[in-house]
């Protein structure tokens, strides 16, 4: 196999990388690597690099049904084919290989045990991050916890057992949670460092994903994950450390960057101002605007009504005959999250009216992230939240759930009911389930969508339930289609009035070979050993 190395300058240091198919071979390479690992101030910078494999923005929702692109997507209609090669696979693999190589190395530094631990439980956090992001998609990997040489035999092993990586997962995370500092110890200076509390809600954030997998795909013990996701929640819950941002739409804006947003856990970073910057992106004028995401009518029904019932069940909803209709008597969350007449919307266009259909190909537009300013300047410097205290909160309430079938009002009131408020929609109980002929579980798995919408999870959530099968073969609608707003275009109707993006007949899932990823093909002739998943 071909090696490659590399060198990037990170804040004063050398840091050597690697191809992405050479993740954890390091070799010692020159005198600088060895003289570097001498102190306090090494050890961060190094560290600094792990934290540049925290996502950014993407348009990975359009692999689920709460968006659609101004294209089918592959994953979500299940037409891919296994990849030669894939950045999904590789990547995670060079941050694990970056952690690993901090773990080996940073003991060398002449620094206080509880300093170099501190550092140490952040090379673990993104051991655990990176393979996570792994076992989510491919299922059992190999399992590597040390820099790899030419001659190294893992470099030809088999994968390891699902379950023996989430069980790695979980020992870094526990290394982490007992030597990170609080969010509160790291203050303003240190803001979007890993803290304790990151580590306690990643840990529980991959305990539900294992719980609910295991028990709805029937693999493993799905009770011991859930009960791993129902602590670790509570614990952060128990800490104080964080609370709910007081306005939805100000979370995803500049007024919620900061220490001062309790809500955020993790972010990813891009700055404070435009002169004080460390990355940018464009995510508004070139996802959002130009119709690469685009919700849908799924995600919209979604939404209940302020009187807490849904769509199909409430006296306050009628069918619509205008745009700003929709939002009527709503989930204030739905108007943070899509655009709505007389919201801001762009340089050339300062209010919203309509969507754009040769763009916005469901006649919906997503608002979460939208900054006029941006828009100009194709430099947004505004955070990715990446776990906030809400997801925590929704963790908690479904754990608690799944684990015992049931759940107390003063548990959703704790969870669900706090979400609930900040949207202005009537409390979630038990005899309010009843009352209304609802199901808990639907209610719980609602909150989540709603909430976490645009961000990333729901593809996941379909995954974890194994409802990807029913759901992802549905046709992808849209809007209802105004004639009177909407500007002339070709536009394909279902009968009922609603825009009708894809037909059903163009999309499938295979519930034998889907849940997992394929393999990228490269890997498997580079290594025999290593199998491909079933299907693929």
């Amino acid at each position: 196999m071909k090696i490659t190395f590399k060198q990037t300058l990170l804040s004063l240091s050398l840091v050597t990388c690697m191809t992405a198919c050479d993740v954890n071979r390091l070799p010692e390479t020159n005198i600088s690597d060895m003289t570097f690992w001498t102190s306090e101030s090494d050890i961060k910078a190094a560290n600094n690099y792990l934290y540049t494999f925290l996502p950014g923005f993407s348009n990975e929702e359009v692999w689920s049904d709460d968006a659609f692109g101004l294209a089918s997507n592959s994953i979500s209609d299940g037409s891919r084919l296994a990849p030669a090669t894939a950045a999904d696979y590789n990547s995670p693999y060079n941050l694990i290989r970056a952690a690993n190589n901090i773990l080996e190395k940073a003991p060398r530094a002449a620094v206080a045990p509880a300093v170099l631990n501190r550092y140490l439980a952040e090379a673990y956090f993104f051991r655990a991050w990176g393979y996570f992001s792994l076992v989510q998609k491919y299922g059992s990997v190999p399992l590597i916890l040390k820099t790899l040489e030419e001659g190294s035999p893992e470099l030809t092993e088999a994968a390891a057992p699902r379950e023996t990586v989430v069980d790695q997962i979980y020992m870094d995370l526990d290394f982490a949670v007992m030597n990170l500092p609080t969010i509160t110890t790291l203050g303003a200076a240190d803001y979007g460092r890993i803290s304790r509390t990151a580590a306690q809600a990643f840990k529980a954030r991959v305990g539900l994903f294992e719980g609910t997998y295991g028990k709805y795909h029937a693999k493993g013990d799905a009770s011991k994950h859930l009960n791993i996701a129902a602590v670790s929640s509570k614990e952060v819950i128990d800490s104080k450390e964080h609370a709910l941002f007081g306005n939805y739409f100000d979370l995803f804006q500049m007024a919620g960057e900061g220490r001062q947003n309790k809500e955020n856990i993790i972010v990813k970073q891009y700055g404070v101002s435009s002169t004080e910057r460390v990355l940018t992106h464009a995510y508004y004028r070139s996802s959002l605007e130009n119709g690469n995401i685009n919700p849908t009518k799924s995600l919209a029904d979604s939404y209940l009504m302020k009187d807490g019932l849904p769509l199909s069940k409430s006296p306050l909803w009628s069918v619509p005959d205008s745009s700003h209709k929709v939002f009527k008597n709503r989930d204030l969350r739905m108007s943070a999250t899509f655009m709505k007449r007389g919201d801001a919307m762009m340089t050339t266009k300062p209010i919203f009216d309509i969507a754009n259909l040769v763009f916005n190909k469901t006649g919906y537009m997503f608002r979460k992230f939208a900054n006029v300013n941006d828009w100009n300047t194709q430099a947004s410097v505004i955070d990715r939240p990446l776990l906030r205290y809400a997801e925590v909160l929704l963790i908690y309430a479904e754990a608690t759930y799944e684990l015992k079938g049931a759940i107390t009002d003063a548990e959703l009131d704790m969870s669900i009911n706090l979400l609930r408020a900040r949207g202005e929609v009537a409390k979630l109980t038990n005899a309010f389930v009843t009352a209304n002929a609802l199901n808990m579980r639907d209610e719980i798995r609602r909150e989540r969508r709603v909430e976490l919408a645009q961000e990333g999870f729901r593809y996941w959530d379909l995954i974890r339930w194994k409802i990807a099968e029913m759901e992802l073969v549905k046709p992808v609608l849209g809007n209802f289609y105004f004639k009177n707003e909407f500007a002339a275009a070709t536009v394909n109707l279902a009968p009922d009035n609603v825009i009708l993006v894809q037909d059903a007949s163009f999309r499938k899932f295979n519930p034998a070979r889907d849940y997992l990823w394929p393999l990228p093909i490269n890997e498997i002739a580079l290594n025999p050993a290593l199998k491909q998943n079933a299907g693929w």
